[in-house]
């Protein structure tokens, strides 16, 4: 019989530098997700707190997506909640959320943004139109300050010289680097990377996460779902290693990654370092 990992207290987790009196930008509770009769998620809580940078790790199909995907409501919570500066919203399975929940739902997707494996742009726009496209129709702004906010962010990847291209002249290290840029001209309040390269060729993997890095060393609030041991160990506040949907080892990257305590830890780092 398989023992499960008791979940991480997020309360408890050493290495955590929080200023006196901060308040976490981000709180997961007792997160729970079924699908069906698959108990993907298993009590887990999550505390983010303002310029921290996340990283999730653990094997595939551990929940790691899942709960990304659960913090911005792409999925809905069987049980739990999940709060986002401030705004706090319950699990709700069963679909009963009035008008005034259903924009609280929307105001936690706009206030955590994801950039997903698959780069997700619109491939009949360029590049510039994906970037203001959601700050103009979901934000209400007026094109000139959107197109402004959008310039300033290709800056921001390196690819102001591509702002009139389309998607499928790009190659897929660019087209990364354009939906880190779109998820940012949301001006969001954490950004959810879920295993942002994976789809990349080795070739294209640097350069996004140099991007990542940045934002990281910068400040920019971020969850990452990632296989890139040395970005987690580089950008990372705290590494969180997920097992069979609970979490199972949190603390500083030292920990986690150079003397995890837990034996599925240990296993999955000594696959990755086999590749």
């Amino acid at each position: 019989m398989t023992t499960r990992p008791a979940p991480i207290d997020p309360y408890a987790i050493p290495g955590r530098l929080v200023p006196p009196g901060a308040a976490p930008i981000v709180r997961v509770d007792r997160l729970e997700k079924y699908f069906g009769d698959n108990h993907v998620l298993r009590g887990c809580s999550l505390e983010v707190y303002p310029r921290e940078t996340i990283c999730v790790v653990g094997r595939s199909g551990s929940g790691k997506s899942t709960l990304l995907r659960c913090i911005n409501f792409l999925e809905e919570p069987t049980v739990g909640s999940i709060e986002v500066d401030g705004l706090r919203v319950e699990a709700d399975p069963l679909g009963r959320r009035g008008r005034q929940h259903r924009e609280q739902v929307r105001q936690i997707s706009i206030r955590a943004s994801m950039v997903f494996q698959e780069f997700n742009l619109f491939p009949h726009l360029k590049v510039i139109d994906n970037l203001i496209e959601a700050p103009i129709h979901v934000l209400g702004m007026r094109r000139a300050e959107a197109v402004e906010r959008a310039e300033r962010n290709l800056a921001k990847v390196g690819l102001t010289e591509k702002r009139d291209e389309y998607p499928d002249r790009l190659s897929g290290g660019q087209r990364q680097r354009v939906a880190i840029a779109r998820a940012l001209s949301m001006e969001p309040k954490v950004l959810l990377f879920d295993e942002p390269t994976s789809a990349l060729d080795p070739e294209l993997v640097g350069e996004v996460l140099k991007v990542m890095e940045t934002l990281a060393h910068e400040g920019t609030t971020m969850i990452v779902v990632t296989h890139e041991m040395a970005f987690a160990r580089e950008a990372a506040d705290r590494v969180y290693y997920m097992e069979d949907g609970s979490f199972a080892e949190a603390g500083p990257p030292e920990q986690v990654l150079d003397a995890p305590r837990n034996p599925g830890t240990r296993q999955f780092l000594a696959r990755l370092l086999a590749r």
